[in-house]
């Protein structure tokens, strides 16, 4: 199935447009909110579930191509799931060992809470460390249906700072009081605990710094997760250049206001607006690729 078009209706016929977003978020009032945030639409909706699991994995294939493109891949590191739409209890992520660049939506595998796989592609091994953290989330947290978590090369340099993100750009603000730092690095994660652990500290956030590890972040939806991704690894880059440019001068980086961030926030750091953000990315990768992650 392709992308979904900028001017696509649900499944029921009804568009997903929101109201204006600025305007009518918490803390936004209209005379706050000077120019409107235009209409947008929204994930499409489904009435069948198997619709909706076919739709799911050919976009769970798209993000990791997404990864590939970007070089979010370390060896067999890293992994992005999919809460199964049919069966909530379980979820779909990559196979160990098939390049993300590669993946089709047939060859993704399905994982039940006790670590099974249940269904999927030819390969069906399963990367342990996915199992432990993802299983964890998705367990502790219902609203969420989609997480990633890769060793990609400027969030894992910033992890090493044991820091959270400054709100030193428009871009950050999309993290405003919404990541943690976990700061526990027990090496791979391979014991249920510490997946726990990580879902703990996660709380009811998008997104945490993985402390000597890399990012993880999850959404409502796979575009909104894969977004965030992108996002803040792109803030991590940001940041790592403004931190040396500043000491360098012997000085620090100009931060914004916590007021001005809950503002840019709640434009930014939505979960429509992620789920638009994210759009573009998987467009491109349709266009590229000639829809061959669909099969």
């Amino acid at each position: 199935m392709a992308p979904p078009a900028a001017i696509e209706t649900s499944e029921n016929g009804s568009s997903d447009r929101p109201s204006n977003i600025a305007p009518h978020e918490p803390g936004i009032s209209e005379r706050e909110a000077k120019v409107k945030m235009p209409q947008f639409p929204g994930p499409p909706k489904f009435d069948d579930p198997y619709k909706e699991r076919a739709y799911v994995k050919g976009r769970l294939a798209a993000a990791f191509r997404i990864f590939g493109k970007y070089g979010f891949d370390e060896g067999v590191a890293g992994h992005i799931t999919m809460r199964d739409p049919v069966d909530p209890h379980t979820f779909w992520v990559n196979p160990f060992g098939v390049a993300f660049s590669l993946i089709k939506a047939s060859d993704l595998i399905l994982v039940n809470e006790e670590g099974e796989v249940i269904d999927g592609g030819p390969c069906r091994l399963l990367n342990s460390a996915a199992y432990m953290i993802h299983s964890a989330i998705h367990q502790a947290r219902p609203d969420v249906n989609a997480a990633a978590h890769s060793h990609s090369i400027y969030g894992r340099s910033f992890c090493a700072l044991g820091r959270k993100l400054d709100m030193i750009t428009q871009d950050s603000c999309s993290f405003y009081n919404d990541h943690v730092l976990y700061e526990s690095f027990n090496g791979i994660v391979l014991a249920k605990e510490e997946g726990e652990n990580i879902a703990q500290a996660l709380g009811n956030k998008k997104a945490a710094l993985l402390v000597n590890h890399g990012l993880l972040t999850c959404g409502g939806t796979i575009e909104e997760t894969v977004f965030w991704f992108v996002s803040m690894e792109k803030c991590c880059h940001a940041q790592l250049l403004a931190d040396a440019a500043a000491g360098g001068r012997g000085g620090e980086t100009v931060k914004i206001g916590d007021k001005e961030a809950e503002f840019t926030y709640n434009t930014v750091g939505t979960p429509k607006a992620g789920w638009f953000s994210a759009k573009p990315l998987f467009d491109v990768i349709h266009k590229e690729t000639g829809g061959d992650y669909l099969e």
